[in-house]
């Protein structure tokens, strides 16, 4: 035999026991944390992903609430569970965004102890304002807020 057919055979035999240890995923339930309560944007997209995602893999797919602290509470659940891929964490821009600058220490990293796996979704904001505000958009608002410095927080 040539030493090009050698090789890959010696590759092969690497490869093939790799293979055979490979594990089936998933093994069991995957639950996905939402870090906010029933019923809101961040729920219902959890409950629709995780309905595809129990049709694709054929197990349960649970959808953990965990509100609390702006969402850190579920965030923290999510950091320290098992990290076997059966655990996810539905974030926003709040969570992983706002959260790290707005909190100084917070159990958690939002980039060390997390991989993003998919974007779902993108949500607009709008900005709204009392109609007794007299600002038609947000240059208006800005210096209606600089006109009146004590009348607002």
């Amino acid at each position: 035999m040539n030493l090009l057919i050698k090789s890959h055979y010696a590759g092969l035999l690497l490869v093939l026991p790799g293979i055979a240890c490979a594990q089936p995923f998933p093994t069991k339930p995957i639950r996905i944390i939402v870090a906010y309560t029933p019923a809101g944007a961040t729920d219902i997209l959890a409950r629709a992903v995780g309905q595809k995602m129990s049709e694709a893999f054929g197990q349960p797919v649970i959808v953990d609430n965990r509100p609390g602290a702006n969402g850190n509470i579920g965030t923290d659940v999510a950091a320290k569970a098992t990290p076997d891929g059966h655990t996810l964490l539905m974030v926003t821009a709040g969570t992983h965004g706002i959260n790290p600058s707005l909190y100084r220490k917070l159990p958690w990293d939002a980039v060390k102890d997390f991989a993003p796996v998919s974007l779902t979704a993108m949500v607009p904001n709008i900005m709204v304002v009392n109609n007794s505000v007299p600002a038609k958009s947000v240059k208006e608002f800005i210096a209606h807020l600089k006109a009146n410095p004590n009348k607002f927080n």
